[in-house]
């Protein structure tokens, strides 16, 4: 089993920064890929970007530039670094780990996002 705890979230103005880490732990292969979503209410959960152990990274195009993701595999933690925060980026940032195979993988509790205007 793998458990994921995500930390960092919070209430910023916008075009503040915010940085999200999201620590695993368990049954953990060296190979993996971890990453980002969020849902804000009444929309679907969606990608905000990706990394894998090789360090490949993939972006949603609405955080493309004002978002950078990145991992301590050392530390088996992903992190995000949030620049220019608006206040369509409020939702729950999620935190995910696939193994190889898997589709959906392993989800985190979520930490809340605020952007204020």
């Amino acid at each position: 089993q793998v458990q994921l705890v995500e930390s960092g979230g919070g209430l910023v103005q916008a075009g503040g920064s915010l940085r999200l880490s999201c620590a695993a732990s368990g049954s953990i292969f060296s190979i993996n890929v971890m990453g980002w979503y969020r849902q804000a209410p009444g929309k679907q959960r969606e990608l905000v970007a990706t990394i894998t152990s090789g360090g490949t990274t993939k972006y949603a195009d609405s955080v493309k530039g004002r978002f950078t993701i990145s991992r301590d595999n050392a530390k088996n933690t992903v992190y995000v670094q949030m620049n220019s925060l608006k206040p369509e980026d409020t939702a729950v940032y999620y935190c995910n780990l696939k193994l190889p195979g898997q589709t959906v993988g392993y989800w985190g509790q979520g930490t809340q996002v605020t952007v204020s205007s």
